[in-house]
């Protein structure tokens, strides 16, 4: 398992007022590990690609698939698409964490004994650190019962096959927002943003310029008072107790669909 180059993803923050325009478990194999973050950092680990792994048991042959995906949708949607290549297969079992904090997730045992499949699975994804993930076990059956035990080491070494060989990314959490300003504000504005490397996504000009940028979110706060303080043309402490120059209005980006 490798960590490959960070992969930079934009977040779209929520806002009260919306744009007006369109830019506008211990690691045991069993018990999946609080995934939860205390104080929620701006980046994590997923998957760079898909991958996939095999173990073997006493005839019973469990083959691992693992996705990047950021939906449950799109993870059912890989689910059952392994259920129609694997049609002969006796189960597909999958697990899955979603969401940059890891706070959705499900494990299913699909007619395997409760918590032998599923969960194991599950812990795996916890014990690489990762979430945005999903990962289907198909079974094909071998003739010999495996037990609790057996099945719980076939799951979690088929899934841990997959993640081993999987290329590992870190995505950074980014916040959007749009800069509405007037045209006598364009020279200092893009000026600040240059000067502060920020990114700018999106770009529009009507009867007012409009930008749309992001900005990593621990750095949020940060970067706005060092932009305002090149606007104002003022140290930063007089900065922090100043609003927005008049011309220009901060306003939170509308998440993308």
């Amino acid at each position: 398992m490798g960590l490959n180059t960070i992969v930079f993803q934009s977040i779209g923050c929520q806002s009260s007022q919306s744009a007006q325009s369109p830019l506008i478990e211990s690691l045991d194999y069993n018990t999946p590990i609080p995934y939860l973050r205390a104080a929620m950092t701006d980046h994590y680990h997923t998957l760079a690609a898909p991958a996939t792994g095999e173990f073997k048991d006493r005839g019973s042959k469990f083959i691992a698939y693992a996705w990047p995906t950021s939906s449950e949708a799109e993870a059912l949607a890989h689910v059952e698409a392994l259920r129609k290549e694997h049609f002969k297969a006796r189960h597909h079992c999958f697990a899955w964490r979603l969401s940059p904090d890891g706070s959705r997730f499900r494990a299913n045992d699909d007619g395997e004994p409760s918590g032998t499949a599923g969960r194991p699975i599950l812990g795996q994804i916890d014990a690489f650190g990762l979430t945005e993930v999903v990962v289907v076990v198909v079974r094909y059956f071998g003739g010999t019962l495996l037990g609790t035990s057996g099945l719980i080491n076939a799951y979690r070494e088929a899934a841990a096959e997959a993640l081993r060989s999987a290329a590992i990314v870190e995505k950074i959490v980014k916040d959007t927002f749009v800069l509405d300003f007037d045209y006598a504000l364009m020279p200092d504005v893009m000026n600040a943003l240059k000067k502060l490397d920020i990114n700018i996504l999106k770009e529009e000009y009507g009867e007012r310029g409009l930008l749309e940028i992001d900005i990593r979110q621990r750095e949020v706060e940060d970067m706005f008072l060092k932009m305002k303080t090149m606007l104002w043309k003022v140290s930063q402490e007089e900065a922090a107790t100043l609003d927005w120059p008049a011309g220009l209005v901060l306003q939170n980006a509308v998440p993308q669909a």
